[in-house]
């Protein structure tokens, strides 16, 4: 299967940067146009299967654009890195090869210091709070801007819940992490929060997971529901626990010069259109996220595990305040998103 992606995204990617005639469309300066239609083609790359939230999401995005840009426009998607890992989407969204790229935020972090953030562990107290935050649009595209000068823009958030470990031995308290090998995305945060709680952390692509549980190379891995059912990881790892250690946004990210030569009218399209996407997601996420539990349940035999999330948080509070030591850009981000954590909080009691 990865080398037939490979081949894919080798195909794919010539088509993008030479013309190529035998794929039926040529690239102009104003990006690449369909030979029978002159459409300018938008391109958006996601690592996802099509059946995903994120997936479902796009595809609105892409019938609002064309029911009001059709004539113009026609969007193509690119599901289960098809055109590569998220890193390699990026780099070609960069050089505009592509116009869209659908990442989780650590992705960001090398291009700028204050998405590092969202990868700090127990940054949001709740669900609700971390909604509120990343809701807060005023605040939000201070954070969607701070990419500018390396060539991209976010230009909306997808939520993929809270993120939890899973392993092939049930995981009740942080002791239980000791000495275990855990996949984790590939942020210096999440490495210093598995380590943190005694774990290995052990960065990978997260293609790589299910093979990498069920040949021992890992003891299990951290994500949310849907990837027990969606990716199969429910099949080699059977318990999955609920310690809610981050809440860590998807984002939708732009090449800005793609953006930055639409007209007025045209980005008003494309905004609306990022935004109805997010609505869309969300809906389905939860949705999606009752189904995979249930499944997992009754016919892949996980078992879920209730937690004390206090005493796991507990454990990561010096991983926290070495974070805001260390990336003053976070701090006031940090400080920010505190005020949802305490509204919240109010509201809970």
């Amino acid at each position: 299967m990865k080398h037939v992606k490979r081949i894919i995204a080798v195909m794919l990617s010539v088509c993008m940067l030479i013309g190529c005639v035998g794929c039926g469309s040529s690239n102009t300066n104003k990006g690449e146009e369909s030979h029978s239609t002159k459409k300018r083609i938008i391109r958006i790359a996601h690592s996802q299967a099509e059946t995903h939230p994120e997936h479902i999401g796009l595809l609105k995005f892409k019938k609002y654009v064309e029911e009001k840009l059709g004539d113009k426009y026609e969007v193509q998607i690119f599901p289960n890195e098809l055109l590569g890992s998220q890193t390699k989407a990026i780099e070609l969204t960069q050089t505009g090869a592509i116009d869209f790229v659908l990442v989780g935020t650590p992705n960001l972090e090398n291009f700028a210091k204050v998405y590092e953030i969202f990868s700090m562990p127990y940054l949001f107290t709740s669900e609700e709070a971390y909604h509120a935050a990343m809701n807060d649009n005023a605040y939000m595209k201070k954070i969607y801007e701070s990419t500018d000068e390396t060539g991209l823009r976010v230009v909306t958030w997808y939520n993929v819940g809270t993120r939890n470990f899973y392993a092939k031995k049930p995981i009740k308290t942080p002791d239980d992490l000791k000495g275990l090998k855990i996949r984790v995305q590939q942020s210096p945060a999440s490495v210093n929060m598995a380590n943190a709680f005694g774990a290995a952390a052990s960065p990978m692509s997260f293609g790589e997971v299910y093979t990498a549980i069920q040949q021992g190379v890992i003891d299990g891995a951290e994500n949310n529901e849907l990837a027990l059912t969606s990716n199969k990881h429910g099949e080699v790892a059977k318990y999955f626990s609920y310690n809610k250690h981050q809440m860590v946004p998807d984002v939708l990210v732009a090449n800005l010069k793609f953006l930055d030569g639409l007209s007025a009218d045209e980005k008003k399209v494309f905004e609306d259109a990022a935004k109805l996407s997010t609505q869309v997601e969300e809906k389905e996420w939860n949705k999606q996220v009752k189904e995979a539990k249930d499944y997992a349940q009754k016919e892949m035999g996980v078992k879920f595990i209730n937690v004390d999330v206090q005493a796991f948080r507990n454990k990561v509070l010096g991983v926290q305040k070495q974070m805001l030591k260390d990336n003053p850009n976070i701090r006031d981000s940090y400080k920010h998103f505190q005020t949802f954590n305490k509204k919240y909080e109010k509201e809970a009691k």
